[in-house]
């Protein structure tokens, strides 16, 4: 997508967890082992290939950590919803480590791990979120 890659990545990830949703929890979190480990080997083999360790057509990162997001929030659209705007707005600015993460590791494994640690910020917003509003 020429506009806002990173927002259709992580749209992208919805369709695959409604497939992988039903999956029992630790068959879950194995798969997304695995593709975070895939998504480290594409990144870096992509990156290199484009001459740009962490280019905006790269959405793998996206999908996988929004996985991640999606497999603890509550399966209802209002929970998934507000995974998502969270999910993008830590994506988009980056706020530290993130943005320390990104700059530092140039590699499959830092386009990876910057998204991981945006998923982790929006699951603790979220049980924020949802501890007030208990």
């Amino acid at each position: 997508m020429p506009a806002a890659p990173g927002t259709f990545g992580t749209l992208l990830a919805l369709p695959l967890y409604w497939l992988i949703a039903p999956l029992p929890p630790l068959a879950y979190l194995l798969l997304l082992a695995a593709l975070f480990a895939l998504g480290v080997w594409a990144c870096e083999v992509t990156g290199r290939s484009l001459g740009v360790a962490d280019h905006g057509g790269m959405v793998w990162d996206e999908v996988v950590a929004f996985l991640l997001v999606l497999f603890f929030v509550p399966p209802l659209l209002f929970w998934q919803a507000a995974a998502f705007l969270v999910f993008r707005v830590f994506d988009i600015f980056k706020p530290p480590p993130i943005r320390y993460y990104e700059r530092t590791f140039k590699n499959g494994f830092g386009v990876m791990l910057d998204d991981l640690v945006a998923a982790f910020y929006t699951l603790l917003v979220l049980a924020i979120a949802r501890t007030i509003t208990a």
